[in-house]
């Protein structure tokens, strides 16, 4: 036994094989495997990740609520306990040493109670905030970002991207509208809010033509996939005002079921990876990205897990294009 730790010391103290190797299945899955701030008033970072597991706002499919937890395990996958991820396309390495992440912890859900469950997430969003750190939230259901985008109210004006199957722009059905279908409409009627572009919309949707009608003119872009497509995801891009201060919101049913089946209200003829991580980067490189969600992971309806390894993948590349940005 003494040999044995007198070996192990020795191989310890050079290179690489000094600390811990700490593989991706070893260890409490934070995001990334970053540091984990239980005190939000003591936040000191450049992006802090906030769990909203809520999906009280489901309107058939539930168990969104299990989405935070699976992505910061999927997230394990890319991150080995070091920073840094060197991307040879691009000859960039993004996500270095000098990117402050932090994992906040979920906000505190009330089961059945839409409007605390929504105050918690907002709280964390706007320590977030406070902390001049990047808030990036985890869902939960579609709802979670109303009360993101409420903790926004002193930030100044700001444009909305969407990437989503449905519109979610329902103002009231049968007295609901905090639910999953009205996100979008909630956002539209903020004064800060000076605009969205919904881009993936498409197929059966949550929102009937008036929705359609009243997006329009409340400032809304709306694009399907095949629009998407046919103009290019550069050009998509380019609709959004120029160098307006952007908020990203991310539902996973967006993506083609084929490679993310895990989702509550899953929608054929979404994007493909690619498509939406060209989309990302093209939005970082010419805006301010101030706010991030990705909603609707579900992962008891994904046993291979590659949902949410999906969702882990396009966050931690989105956080590094923007980051990237900033440096140039």
């Amino acid at each position: 036994m003494a040999e044995f730790s007198a070996k192990f010391r020795r191989m310890s103290t050079h290179g690489y094989e000094s600390g811990r190797l700490d593989l991706p299945f070893v260890g409490i899955s934070t995001f990334g495997k970053r540091p984990y701030v239980s005190d939000w008033a003591a936040i000191r970072a450049d992006v802090a990740v906030l769990g909203a597991p809520f999906d009280g706002g489901t309107q058939w499919r539930p168990g969104a609520r299990f989405g935070p937890r699976a992505v910061r395990e999927a997230s394990t996958l890319f991150s080995f306990g070091h920073a840094g991820a060197y991307d040879h396309e691009d000859d960039r390495t993004y996500l270095g040493g000098d990117v402050r992440i932090v994992d906040m912890g979920d906000a505190d859900i009330v089961h059945t109670d839409t409007m605390r469950s929504h105050a918690n997430i907002e709280t964390g969003v706007r320590a977030a905030l406070a902390a001049g750190a990047l808030p990036v939230v985890i869902g939960g259901d579609h709802s979670v970002n109303i009360p993101c985008i409420n903790a926004f109210d002193g930030a100044g004006d700001f444009h909305i991207l969407q990437i989503d199957a449905h519109l979610d722009f329902v103002d009231e059905r049968h007295g609901v509208r905090f639910g999953h279908g009205n996100p979008m409409r909630r956002a539209a009627e903020k004064p800060y809010v000076s605009g969205l572009t919904q881009v993936g919309i498409r197929n059966v949707s949550s929102t009937a033509r008036e929705g359609y009608e009243a997006a329009r003119e409340m400032g809304s872009d709306i694009l399907s996939v095949r629009q998407a497509r046919l103009i290019g995801l550069r050009d998509v891009a380019a609709r959004i005002p120029a160098g307006a201060p952007v908020y990203v919101t991310l539902d996973i049913d967006a993506f083609c079921p084929s490679i993310a089946p895990g989702t509550g209200t899953p929608s054929h003829g979404g994007f493909l990876y690619y498509e939406v991580l060209e989309l990302l980067q093209e939005v970082a490189r010419n805006h301010p990205v101030i706010g991030i969600d990705l909603v609707e992971v579900a992962p008891d309806y994904d046993p291979t897990g590659s949902t949410a390894i999906l969702a882990a993948q396009i966050l931690l590349n989105f956080l590094g294009f923007i980051f990237d940005a900033k440096s140039r």
